[in-house]
Protein backbone atom coordinates (compact mmCIF):
# COMPACT_ATOMS: atom_id res chain seq x y z
CA UNK A 1 0.00 0.00 0.00
CA UNK A 2 3.07 2.42 0.97
CA UNK A 3 4.45 1.67 -2.66
CA UNK A 4 1.33 2.52 -4.28
CA UNK A 5 0.95 5.63 -2.34
CA UNK A 6 4.34 6.65 -3.07
CA UNK A 7 4.23 5.96 -6.55
CA UNK A 8 1.00 7.93 -6.85
CA UNK A 9 2.40 11.28 -5.00
CA UNK A 10 5.27 10.88 -7.26
CA UNK A 11 2.96 10.69 -10.36
CA UNK A 12 1.41 14.16 -8.57
CA UNK A 13 3.76 15.90 -7.82
CA UNK A 14 5.26 15.35 -11.76
CA UNK A 15 2.66 16.25 -13.14
CA UNK A 16 1.53 19.37 -10.98
CA UNK A 17 4.58 20.59 -11.38
CA UNK A 18 4.53 20.47 -15.29
CA UNK A 19 1.59 21.93 -15.49
CA UNK A 20 2.52 24.75 -12.98
CA UNK A 21 5.58 25.61 -14.80
CA UNK A 22 3.76 25.87 -17.79
CA UNK A 23 1.13 27.90 -17.18
CA UNK A 24 3.21 30.27 -15.06
CA UNK A 25 5.27 31.02 -18.16
CA UNK A 26 2.86 31.08 -20.79
CA UNK A 27 0.62 32.96 -19.32
CA UNK A 28 2.10 34.67 -16.57
CA UNK A 29 -0.07 33.26 -13.38
CA UNK A 30 1.34 33.46 -10.03
CA UNK A 31 3.23 30.29 -8.73
CA UNK A 32 0.09 29.94 -6.14
CA UNK A 33 -2.82 30.30 -9.13
CA UNK A 34 -0.32 28.04 -11.23
CA UNK A 35 -0.58 25.30 -8.52
CA UNK A 36 -4.23 25.73 -7.88
CA UNK A 37 -5.14 26.03 -11.50
CA UNK A 38 -3.16 22.42 -12.57
CA UNK A 39 -4.90 21.13 -9.43
CA UNK A 40 -8.11 22.64 -10.60
CA UNK A 41 -7.96 21.26 -13.73
CA UNK A 42 -6.56 17.51 -12.83
CA UNK A 43 -9.95 17.05 -10.74
CA UNK A 44 -12.42 18.55 -13.47
CA UNK A 45 -13.56 21.68 -11.52
CA UNK A 46 -11.72 24.43 -14.19
CA UNK A 47 -9.84 26.94 -14.64
CA UNK A 48 -8.87 29.99 -12.00
CA UNK A 49 -8.02 32.56 -14.55
CA UNK A 50 -8.48 34.01 -17.76
CA UNK A 51 -6.26 32.27 -20.90
CA UNK A 52 -5.21 34.45 -23.22
CA UNK A 53 -3.11 33.70 -25.52
CA UNK A 54 -2.95 30.58 -27.90
CA UNK A 55 -0.27 28.75 -26.55
CA UNK A 56 -1.76 28.41 -23.05
CA UNK A 57 -5.23 27.32 -24.96
CA UNK A 58 -3.74 24.85 -26.74
CA UNK A 59 -1.33 23.62 -23.57
CA UNK A 60 -4.75 24.26 -21.41
CA UNK A 61 -6.65 21.79 -23.69
CA UNK A 62 -3.71 19.00 -23.62
CA UNK A 63 -3.04 19.39 -20.27
CA UNK A 64 -6.55 18.39 -19.34
CA UNK A 65 -7.16 15.43 -20.58
CA UNK A 66 -3.63 14.11 -19.54
CA UNK A 67 -4.14 15.49 -15.95
CA UNK A 68 -7.89 13.85 -15.89
CA UNK A 69 -5.98 10.88 -17.51
CA UNK A 70 -2.88 11.18 -14.64
CA UNK A 71 -5.70 11.65 -11.63
CA UNK A 72 -7.68 8.44 -12.68
CA UNK A 73 -4.52 6.12 -12.84
CA UNK A 74 -3.24 7.08 -9.71
CA UNK A 75 -6.77 6.12 -8.51
CA UNK A 76 -6.16 2.98 -10.10
CA UNK A 77 -2.82 2.73 -8.47
CA UNK A 78 -4.21 3.38 -5.00
CA UNK A 79 -7.14 1.11 -4.77
CA UNK A 80 -5.52 -1.97 -6.74
CA UNK A 81 -4.48 -3.18 -3.24
CA UNK A 82 -7.29 -2.27 -1.33
CA UNK A 83 -9.52 -4.23 -4.12
CA UNK A 84 -7.01 -7.29 -3.80
CA UNK A 85 -6.93 -7.32 -0.15
CA UNK A 86 -10.56 -7.63 -0.19
CA UNK A 87 -10.90 -10.39 -2.91
CA UNK A 88 -8.06 -11.99 -0.63
CA UNK A 89 -10.68 -11.64 2.19
CA UNK A 90 -13.72 -13.13 0.74
CA UNK A 91 -12.26 -15.68 -0.90
CA UNK A 92 -13.04 -14.35 -4.91
CA UNK A 93 -10.88 -16.27 -7.17
CA UNK A 94 -11.41 -15.21 -10.92
CA UNK A 95 -9.84 -18.41 -11.63
CA UNK A 96 -11.84 -20.99 -10.34
CA UNK A 97 -15.84 -21.16 -12.05
CA UNK A 98 -16.60 -23.91 -9.71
Amino acid sequence: MLRSVTISSALLIATVTIGSAAFHYLEGFTWTDSVLNCVLIMTGVGTVGVINSAAGKIFTAVYSLFSTLVFFTMLAIIFTPILHRLMHRFHLDIDREK
